[in-house]
């Protein structure tokens, strides 16, 4: 699978394993380590899915989930500490398209990347047609 994927952590070790989970899984992966950054790196990179923490600096992941969601119908897996079930809720309802806590297992989150993945690729049109 070539998929590019966001990656947004701003923990340096959490991002450099993921990261190299990602790209052992066969994705290509670009980063972010705040939410400023991956709102560039996403209108930059256009990628195919985004991995976003929610407890960010200058720009929490809730915010930034909810602006991706405004511009693109790209999957969202929250990557985050947060598990009380009522931030699980709060991200859901950001538009994450899953959520993950950490700590987590990289085949976990492989496998919920690519469900996301496939889900969006059903959902996109099969024809396109142009009049003008």
């Amino acid at each position: 699978m070539d998929a590019l994927i966001l990656l947004v952590e701003d923990d340096p070790s959490i991002r450099e394993l993921t990261e190299m989970g990602l790209r052992s899984a066969g994705f290509q992966v670009t980063t972010a380590i705040n939410g400023r950054s991956a709102l560039d790196q996403f209108r930059k990179h256009h990628p195919d899915a985004v991995v976003l923490d929610v407890m960010l600096p200058e720009l929490d992941g809730l915010e930034v989930c909810r602006v991706i969601r405004a511009e693109s119908s790209v999957p969202v897996v929250m990557l985050t500490a947060r598990t009380d079930t009522v931030d699980i809720v709060v991200g859901l309802e950001a538009g994450a398209d899953d959520y993950v806590t950490k700590p987590f297992v990289m085949p976990e989150l492989i496998a919920r990347l690519r469900a996301a993945l496939r889900r969006a690729r059903q959902l996109e049109p099969t024809e396109r047609i142009t009049l003008g």
